[in-house]
């Protein structure tokens, strides 16, 4: 009996993004362990350069504890459980970093940058992973169980700050509800459960690039916008060549926030997030220099009244050991994207999905199954990489037409060595086509846990190829089985 076919989905395009209802908004993110240290411990290491009053001052207005004898001790012997304990002993940790608008927003608390941080002491490598603001979540925050509040998952942070709703529960009240508040929703989202979390707002970003002197910043091609939103309700124009430049606190604002380029590369999500994360290299770089070192005053300054975090001063400085040499090869950069123009997206797309006419995201798998499977195979093994095995994807199933672009973007931060997607004819199972002889086990296996295939041995002549399929190295013919696990 012949099995049922989902509707075609066809490429979404996403519709031009409104403004958020608040005034002033940004993405401040793909930050890295480095970075973190740098920015929060660049005085604290570093004793000869700020008196211990100062210091004990910054941690009581950043972390609502002061320092303390045994704060030091924990530093250096910390206890179980502890973020410095993992680290030391081989255990994955968890850090929510949010980007907030701050006093200077109408909506000070609304995180318009939210990255999942994973450090992995044994692979010694880091992933970051992007949520987007406009992605709708079903949140359960009040204290009734049932209780569901339909909202982007930028919201999240300022439930215990404002009205927004009402009956929030004890555990995310007080000083840091907002920050666990975000975890608990980002964690359903991306199946992680954080140790701690950083919010900090754009102030403190633009004040921190201008008391290191500003920041050098390549773009691969200019970047003009037209409506970049100002300080009250209106728009300013803005324009950088491409080629490389210092940029002052604002102009790295500028460049980090811009989100509609007329450049197709610059008005992307991957064109933006490789523009953030390129001024958030270069803050690392800048604040690790002897220069960065001597202005660490001027950096608690810009810090203390604009961050706020539940790090101890033991997990701030395991974090800036742990990562202070980490070289940009062991950084995995991930985001969820949607269809956009000519990117393919990954596991969203743009539609209503509970905010009525609201610029919103929406998961194509509203269990998050795909996506917690995606980021919990982030940290794939090296010598799986080191065999080096071309690997195509082609889409056999009729769920999506794009799915096989789709997974293509999905892997390629993973490191694997990708062809370009291909279409194929209709398949019921995905198939793993073994071209190489059994040449690349481990690659072989993995993909074949990862999608649920079946392998198969496979000459240039059978079975036979599909136009534009490689026949070397590892064919992935996606079947409906696995296109129907994408959708559901």
């Amino acid at each position: 009996m012949p099995q049922a076919k989902i509707p075609v989905r066809m490429s979404r395009a996403r519709p031009r993004a409104r403004r958020s209802r608040y005034s002033v908004s940004h993405r401040l993110s793909r930050s890295v362990p480095a970075l973190i240290g740098a920015v929060l411990l660049v005085a604290i290491v570093v004793t000869a350069t700020v008196a211990y009053r100062r210091i004990d001052d910054f941690l009581s207005a950043t972390t609502g504890k002061h320092l303390t004898l045994g704060a030091v001790v924990e530093a250096v012997q910390p206890e179980p459980g502890t973020m410095a304990y993992k680290l030391q002993h081989g255990q994955q940790v968890n850090i929510l970093l949010l980007g907030m608008g701050g006093y200077e927003n109408d909506a000070p608390f609304l995180t318009d940058s939210i990255m999942a941080v994973t450090i992995d002491p044994n692979s010694h490598r880091v992933m970051l992973a992007s949520v987007p603001r406009d992605l709708v979540a079903h949140m359960n925050l009040q204290t009734n169980a049932g209780s569901i509040w339909t909202n982007k998952i930028n919201a999240a942070y300022e439930v215990p700050y404002t009205s927004i709703i009402c009956c929030v529960a004890p555990q995310y009240q007080g000083r840091d509800g907002g920050g666990h508040a975000a975890e608990h929703e980002v964690g359903k989202i991306t199946g992680l459960t954080f140790d701690r979390y950083i919010a900090i707002d754009f102030k403190a970003f633009r004040d921190m690039v201008n008391a290191l002197g500003g920041v050098d910043v390549c773009l691969t091609t200019n970047l003009d916008d037209y409506t970049y939103p100002n300080y009250g309700h209106g728009y300013i124009a803005i324009h950088y060549k491409a080629g490389c430049q210092h940029l002052s606190g604002e102009q790295a604002l500028q460049v980090a926030r811009s989100r509609h380029a007329i450049e197709p590369q610059q008005s992307s999500d991957f064109g933006r997030s490789r523009r953030q994360q390129d001024i958030m290299q270069a803050i690392k770089k800048k604040a690790t220099t002897v220069n960065g070192w001597a202005e660490a005053p001027k950096l608690l300054d810009a810090l203390q009244k604009n961050i706020h975090t539940d790090m101890s001063i033991a997990d701030m400085k395991a974090i800036y050991d742990w990562g202070k040499n980490l070289p940009d090869s062991a950084i995995i950069r991930l985001a969820l994207t949607a269809p956009s123009g000519a990117a393919a997206g990954n596991f969203l797309y743009s539609g209503n999905c509970g905010m009525g006419n609201a610029s919103q995201l929406c998961p194509e798998d509203p269990s998050y199954r795909m996506i917690h499977q995606y980021i919990a195979s982030a940290f794939v093994d090296q010598s799986l990489l080191a065999e080096r095995a071309p690997v195509q994807f082609a889409n056999g199933s009729y769920t999506f037409s794009d799915l096989a672009d789709r997974v293509t973007t999905m892997l390629d931060p993973l490191g694997l060595q990708l062809g370009n997607p291909i279409s194929h004819g209709n398949a019921a199972k995905t198939l793993i086509l073994d071209y190489s002889g059994g040449q690349f086990p481990k690659t072989t296996a993995w993909l074949a846990n990862y999608f649920g295939g079946q392998v198969i041995a496979a000459t240039p002549a059978s079975p036979q190829p599909a136009r534009g399929q490689q026949t070397y190295g590892i064919v992935v013919v996606l079947g409906h089985d696995f296109g129907a696990r994408w959708f559901t």
